[in-house]
């Protein structure tokens, strides 16, 4: 999946407004405007259409975990450079604080079968002999479960 349309179904699942974006990125270490943002959530097709990179990305979902679950003592996280499906799930699952009974009922509402351990290997590190790749078809069902979960007229 690309960022762009992670973005836009987060917008759409959580109904943010273009000021709670702006704040997202804000308190994930990221200044933006509502010129930027709209230009992003525009479809592929739209000439301005931007493209957001992954570091982008990154803090917007640091501001969501730090929107649903308070800033930590210490130092910020700050944006990674790069992203992949398992970071990206990861944070998702930090953010709405959900554990493996949730995101597996999450799949299932979204008519994706997946099992404990497969949930479990994508969550592992990548330096252990049991970590999977989340594919893009795995993101994509945990994305349209949770719009059916918090948005589901």
């Amino acid at each position: 999946m690309n960022n762009n349309d992670i973005l836009r179904s987060l917008r759409y699942t959580f109904d943010f407004g273009d000021d709670q974006m702006i704040q997202l990125f804000r308190d994930g270490g990221r200044q933006t405007d509502r010129t930027e943002i709209s230009n992003w959530l525009k479809k592929d097709e739209d000439p301005d259409f931007l493209s957001i990179y992954d570091v982008d990305l990154a803090a917007f979902l640091n501001g969501l975990i730090i929107k649903n679950r308070g800033r930590r003592d210490g130092e910020e996280p700050r944006p990674e450079k790069r992203l992949n499906n398992n970071m990206i799930f990861r944070k998702l699952r930090i953010a709405l604080e959900l554990r493996d009974e949730d995101i597996l009922q999450i799949l299932d509402d979204a008519d994706f079968r997946f099992s404990k351990h497969e949930l479990s290997a994508i969550f592992r590190k990548p330096t252990q002999s049991q970590y999977r790749d989340c594919k893009d078809q795995v993101l994509r069902y945990f994305l349209r479960g949770l719009q059916m979960k918090f948005r589901p007229n």
